[in-house]
């Protein structure tokens, strides 16, 4: 709940600061630190910066932090437009001065 205190044994039950978490929609997750991020294998990855950019690609050489990675995969661009004329349902104008 984000109003009950932390009480974690070795805090002596004082409510712990708040961390400021900015999330990036193509990016990282950017937490102020010091961090410590539990890794699924059990260890512990601790950062000390006062600001601490959190990998959530997975792309990143140094996971669980962000190395930026993510900027080197090219987004999935759009398909061309077809130009109006060629569009299915519209017909071709002819030019002007050339029968059809």
């Amino acid at each position: 709940m984000p109003s009950t205190p932390d009480t974690t044994p070795g805090r002596g039950g004082a409510a712990a600061p708040a961390r400021r978490v900015r999330v990036d929609p193509e990016g990282p997750v950017l937490v102020e630190g010091p961090v410590e991020i539990a890794l699924d294998d059990g260890t512990v990855a601790r950062s000390d910066r006062f600001m601490v950019a959190v990998c959530t690609c997975r792309r990143s050489r140094a996971y669980p932090w962000c190395d930026t990675s993510h900027r080197r995969r090219e987004r999935a661009a759009a398909p061309p437009e077809e130009p109006e004329a060629k569009k299915p349902g519209k017909p071709e104008k002819p030019e002007e001065g050339n029968p059809s």
